[in-house]
């Protein structure tokens, strides 16, 4: 693709008209964390815990952002994205080890949502899930070699609107709000492993591994497009724009994670395995116009969020060893870039051909991305607190705060579930 960002206008003032026309990155990385794993976990989440976990929506919100601000001040502030900064700064094995961790991550979530998307259409039309499939992964790579993404990504934020059915389902059905109130004011901790697996799942669909990596690359691509010295102005536009996307996606989940645990879970659904049991969370709004909308949010988020997942990959490996990167450039001027892209969506789909369930498959691809996190974390929270990296606009100690607790969160809920 040729430009990485949505915004047709540099963020300057954080106030002022116009505001929305000048959101950039933040608000694509918002709505691809709302993808098909995202669906599928949350959709789980509900149907098996009930209310019991709505209180995650608000412990992950400043935790989400302050990784996100993290990430996209690197960029901005550096002009260099994340994998570059690790090439820099640390040992060569860290920086391998950083790339290969997000690297099988996206690729897993990849297969998983590709997965999903075919079998959402196979509500729709009668189609082998696996022809879905391999279609999906083609369209894909060429469009995310041939479109701007800036205009792709405009075009796919309307269909995964289809989203706010979730949110409309709950003004239609019989909801304890006195009940949602407590359970997303006062944690409620499930001990087992079951309930241990969930959390890690929601924090990895959440915090996952392939928005840092993409939010820096394409802070990035939005300072070469509109370049602007880098000032407190610019950094509070960057935060808004960041807040903004994470805080929206992050609506969206405690709507699904409701709406699930109001349809799904009333009717003793406790594992969702197909994309019909998922679709019939929809099914008091839309009744027989279910599946519809269900499958118009798996296609929508999943074109929106696989190519995100794809160029998260390609930025890291580029960046990694130097090759010249970046969706603004066209695909001769990045060859190896734009084939990584390419393999990485193609190895994902291949996943489609060993049998798991779709569904289960975000499940498990949330978890992975919760085991992947911690240590890219870390990583994070050092660069972002370098003076030597980021000078008098390194993180402040809120900040840097909030990307540990995230990183220390994650790594307990890790070593919980191996050891349970």
């Amino acid at each position: 693709m040729t430009s990485g960002t949505v915004a047709s206008h540099p963020r300057r003032l954080l106030r002022g008209p116009g505001y929305f026309k000048r959101l950039g990155p933040g608000i694509v990385t918002g709505a691809a964390d709302d993808d098909p794993s995202g669906i599928g976990t949350y959709s789980q989440v509900g149907a098996a815990f009930g209310f019991g976990l709505l209180w995650t929506t608000l412990a992950t919100l400043p935790l989400a952002i302050a990784v996100q601000e993290a990430t996209a001040r690197l960029g901005l502030v550096t002009g260099k994205g994340l994998a570059a900064l690790l090439r820099e700064r640390f040992p060569r094995p860290v920086l391998l080890g950083a790339v290969t961790l997000v690297a099988v991550a996206n690729t897993v979530n990849i297969g998983a949502d590709i997965g999903s998307m075919a079998a959402a259409a196979g509500l729709l039309v009668p189609v082998p899930r696996t022809l879905a499939a391999v279609a999906f992964a083609l369209v894909m790579v060429v469009l995310e070699v041939t479109v701007p993404y800036h205009r792709y990504a405009r075009v796919l934020r309307w269909l995964a609107l289809s989203l706010l059915a979730y949110v409309g389902v709950l003004a239609v059905v019989h909801v304890d709000w006195a009940a949602v109130l407590a359970h997303t004011l006062v944690p409620h901790l499930h001990a087992d492993r079951a309930g241990v697996a969930a959390l890690l799942a929601v924090f990895g669909t959440t915090i996952s591994p392939y928005l840092f990596f993409w939010q820096a690359a394409e802070e990035v691509e939005e300072q070469a497009e509109h370049p602007h010295p880098t000032d407190r102005g610019r950094l509070a536009a960057m935060r808004g724009d960041v807040a903004a996307g994470m805080g929206s996606g992050i609506a969206v989940m405690f709507a699904i994670m409701t709406t699930a645990a109001v349809t799904l879970g009333a009717h003793g659904a406790v594992q969702v395995d197909t994309a019909q049991q998922a679709a019939e969370a929809l099914r008091p709004l839309a009744g027989e116009l279910a599946g519809l909308l269900f499958a118009a949010g798996i296609v929508g988020t999943g074109l929106l969020a696989v190519p995100v997942l794809a160029g998260s990959t390609a930025y890291a490996i580029a960046e990694s060893v130097g090759w010249p990167e970046g969706l603004g450039r066209r695909v001769m001027q990045a060859r190896a870039f734009y084939l990584v892209i390419a393999i990485s969506i193609l190895v994902g789909v291949a996943m489609d051909f060993i049998g798991v369930s779709p569904i289960r498959a975000l499940y498990l691809a949330a978890i992975l991305n919760g085991v992947a996190a911690p240590p890219l974390l870390v990583l994070i929270a050092l660069l972002a607190r370098s003076k030597d990296v980021l000078g008098r606009h390194r993180s402040g100690v809120l900040s840097q705060l909030l990307v540990g607790a995230a990183a220390v969160v994650m790594a307990v809920l890790s070593l919980l579930v191996v050891l349970r």
